[in-house]
């Protein structure tokens, strides 16, 4: 029987899926027309910087990167833990007034994006020997992004982001 975990990991990347498709095959049928009005221009210019914003959010907490910008020496697996959670947690709240910018469903991939990469440092943390370093848990959750699909979970949230914003032009 599978991990709940796994479940978990799978229903966070159908659910990111059917957003995806959502936003793809509902902004096929919208007219040119509908953000060409002048009214709109400014509420699209504040849109705009939110999907930008967002994007930076989603390209700073994906894994690679947060691990090569938060990595210190010295640290063990569970101090590590700690620095990449927080980092995580403190970006995604500085960036959480913009879902009143964006569609619910890019937000709701943006929220899944959070708990699903503070799900893995967990994960992967605990299933290291109690006295692994940080650079241990780095180059764990490193490998792991490199051979799982969902380890690129960021990419599809940064292109459900860019296909909205798209849509504002």
């Amino acid at each position: 029987m599978p991990e709940s975990s796994t479940i978990y990991n799978i229903l966070i990347g159908v659910a990111i899926a059917g957003v995806l498709a959502y936003l793809f095959y509902s902004g096929r049928d919208k007219k040119p027309e509908e953000n060409t009005n002048p009214g709109n221009r400014e509420s699209n210019g504040i849109r705009l910087q939110a999907y930008e914003r967002l994007t930076l959010l989603v390209d700073r907490i994906a894994i690679p990167n947060l691990v090569s910008r938060t990595q210190q020496d010295g640290l063990t697996a569970r101090e590590m833990q700690l620095v990449l959670t927080k980092n995580i947690r403190d970006e995604f709240d500085y960036n959480i007034t913009q879902q009143i910018y964006i569609t619910p469903e890019v937000w709701k991939a943006v929220k899944d994006l959070k708990e699903n990469n503070l799900l893995l440092i967990n994960q992967v943390a605990n299933a290291l020997p109690g006295n692994a370093s940080g650079l241990e848990l780095c180059r764990s959750l490193l490998q792991f992004t490199m051979s799982d699909s969902k380890g690129n979970l960021h990419e599809l949230v940064s292109e459900a982001l860019s296909f909205e914003a798209k849509k504002l032009l």
